[in-house]
């Protein structure tokens, strides 16, 4: 009897296969840590590509935000130095005339000299400190008895100010200067001398670019000795003012630290 071929092998005992358990468990980890790489390296890509154009415009919107907070201009320094400019209404109070004016009884020679007012222009340097340092220019209608058509006392000053500065915008200040007087028939010559002056003020910050003031000063000056148009004679004198001015100022930026 011929005897029949099995269909399948016999498969080898359990023993033979032992090595086949490890070799799995080194492909497992060669194809986990390839999908590990493969994420890591795709990732960013699939991300960009899932960004929605809502959140592209928002980007883009923002970006000008950004750029326009960097712009911004940064504030101004605390030590600025200013060039000053402006003019002033003033008040001449004559005090005493000296001996410009008789004052002797019976003497009918009237006073040449008396109270007026004018205008002041002025100009000069603000430090970024306390200090001010500039001229000044004052022309002022007087009262001369009408002996002068238009009786004209003209001053040019050297002026300083002391401010100060108590972190508000009102700030008084001192002041001071000396300086040349003439004095005569529509802004003619005809007597000179020279003054100084020395008072106290007030000025307001409208702006940062834009002062009001008002300042008070007296000022003594002395005059030469002169025969006026009516042939009197008049001798020196020493004439003593109160002014009161009321001040008008603008200023520029010079200097920035």
């Amino acid at each position: 009897m011929r005897r029949v071929k099995r269909a399948f092998r016999r498969l080898p005992p359990a023993a033979d296969f032992a090595y086949v358990k490890p070799m799995m468990r080194a492909w497992r980890r060669v194809l986990s840590s390839s999908v590990l790489a493969a994420g890591l390296l795709l990732g960013p890509a699939v991300r960009g590509l899932a960004q929605t154009p809502a959140s592209s415009a928002a980007s883009t919107e923002a970006a000008p935000g950004a750029r326009a907070r960097r712009e911004q201009p940064k504030p101004p320094p605390v030590h600025v130095d200013y060039l000053s400019y402006g003019l002033a209404i003033s008040a001449d109070v004559l005090v005493a005339s000296g001996a410009t004016c008789r004052e002797s009884p019976g003497d009918e020679v009237p006073c040449i000299l008396g109270s007026g007012g004018g205008l002041v222009l002025r100009g000069g340097y603000r430090s970024a400190g306390p200090w001010y340092v500039g001229g000044a220019y004052q022309f002022s209608k007087t009262d001369s008895s009408n002996l002068y058509r238009l009786g004209i006392l003209q001053q040019l000053r050297a002026e300083m100010r002391y401010v100060l500065d108590l972190g508000y915008r009102v700030a008084p200040y001192a002041t001071w200067g000396l300086g040349g007087v003439v004095y005569g028939n529509e802004f003619g010559v005809e007597t000179g001398g020279a003054g100084v002056c020395g008072g106290l003020g007030v000025e307001r910050q409208r702006s940062r670019l834009t002062l009001l003031g008002l300042a008070a000063s007296y000022q003594p000056t002395l005059l030469a000795g002169w025969t006026d148009t009516a042939g009197f004679e008049r001798d020196p004198g020493l004439a003593q003012y109160l002014r009161l001015e009321l001040q008008l100022e603008l200023r520029s930026e010079h200097h920035r630290r």
